[in-house]
């Protein structure tokens, strides 16, 4: 790869991974990693995973909106939507399991 290639995939790479609130939000409350982790029921590891803009999984984000003290319905506040492949995928469900009814 040359440099201009390698620059513009890191670029999007960064530019994929920074759509979530989580780490502003859990810093406004004044929490650490540790705290906001046990408040969800989560690893440190996972805060940090999701903070650096990594998926994770639907019911993880329920309980990182829920540990910063937010309700499920302002879940956009926090995750941005299309944030990860998961999500419209599911949305995808959702939407079809709502049109069988």
């Amino acid at each position: 790869m040359t440099d201009a290639s390698e620059h513009s995939q890191s670029a999007a790479d960064l530019k994929s991974r920074l759509r979530n609130n989580v780490k502003r939000l859990r810093e406004d409350r004044l929490l650490t990693k540790a705290e906001l982790a046990r408040k969800a029921g989560v690893s440190t590891l996972t805060i940090d995973r999701v903070e650096s803009g990594l998926p994770c999984r639907m019911d993880t984000k329920r309980k990182i909106i829920l540990a910063l003290g937010m309700t499920v319905a302002e879940k956009d506040k926090v995750f941005v939507r299309g944030a990860d492949e998961d999500d419209s995928r599911e949305d995808g469900a959702q939407q079809q399991a709502q049109q069988s009814e």
